[in-house]
């Protein structure tokens, strides 16, 4: 049979006219591709940096809530210090006086009692203003502070609190010392009201640059998966969170509680 050559050239024409269609084919399949790479890449990346200006914009909130706690319990210290104290120390000075001068039979008992809950109260208001503005922190450090406040629980409340460190007094930046001490008082606090517990282990220690307070009650413990989502948990964990730290807690029903919260400081 006859083939025209006409035919034979445009059949050895449309050989490269295929190749070349194919190989456009592939290089717009090979863009595709990596379009969709660098768009979800990109797309990535945006997530995660508004997750992190997100994250940024919580830690700058719970700062400034955190902030204004602080200068709250400050202005509440120094109200109560200059203006209460103040005045049932005066209040006490005219009793003494009243008792010296107008001394009888029938006032002496009253002015007795008056002044026992003068003491009373003086002492309650000096009791809150070290729960709200520890002097003993700033003086001191957080070492002393927390020592102090098991001394504190020990004394107020039926639970045996037991303290102890593997370093002897420290100062650290004063951001870490009130949200450190802040802590250990929420703990204290949480276990006080709900755990049952009998005996509180608190343990303070520096571990190859970590602070690491440890914190173990042998309460009645709890399910994990009930108080995950509890403020009090939250709350802990936005402190932490503002000094850079990190926070665990282990617990089951009827075997006490441990939490243990860990941050660089060297």
């Amino acid at each position: 049979m006859y083939n025209s050559p006409i035919l034979q050239v445009s059949e050895n024409g449309l050989i490269p006219v295929l190749i070349i269609g194919t190989l456009v084919v592939v290089v717009l399949i090979i863009f595709l591709f990596f379009f969709v790479i660098v768009y979800q890449r990109r797309m990535l990346k945006n997530q995660a940096e508004l997750r992190s200006l997100h994250d940024a914009r919580q830690t700058d909130l719970m700062n400034a809530v955190f902030e204004t706690q602080e200068s709250e319990r400050r202005r509440l210290a120094e109200d109560l210090h200059d203006s209460v104290g103040q005045v049932l120390s005066a209040i006490k000075l005219n009793l003494h006086r009243l008792d010296k001068n107008c001394v009888n039979e029938v006032t002496q008992p009253l002015l007795m009692d008056t002044r026992k809950l003068a003491d009373e109260c003086i002492q309650e208001i000096r009791n809150i203003i070290q729960n709200v503005l520890p002097p003993i922190l700033t003086d001191y450090g957080l070492l002393v502070a927390v020592e102090a406040l098991c001394t504190k629980v020990e004394n107020n409340t039926h639970i045996k609190v037991k303290f102890s460190k593997n370093f002897a007094d420290k100062r650290f930046p004063n951001e870490i010392e009130l949200a450190m001490y802040r802590i250990a008082q929420e703990l204290f606090g949480n276990a006080i009201k709900h755990s049952e517990a009998t005996v509180i282990n608190l343990n303070m220690a520096l571990d190859s640059g970590y602070l690491v307070m440890e914190f173990k009650d042998n309460g009645k413990g709890f399910n994990m998966d009930d108080v995950k989502q509890g403020f009090g948990l939250k709350n802990l964990q936005s402190r932490v969170q503002l000094i850079n730290g990190e926070i665990n807690t282990y617990s089951k029903p009827l075997s006490g509680a441990i939490t243990i919260i860990k941050l660089k400081v060297a």
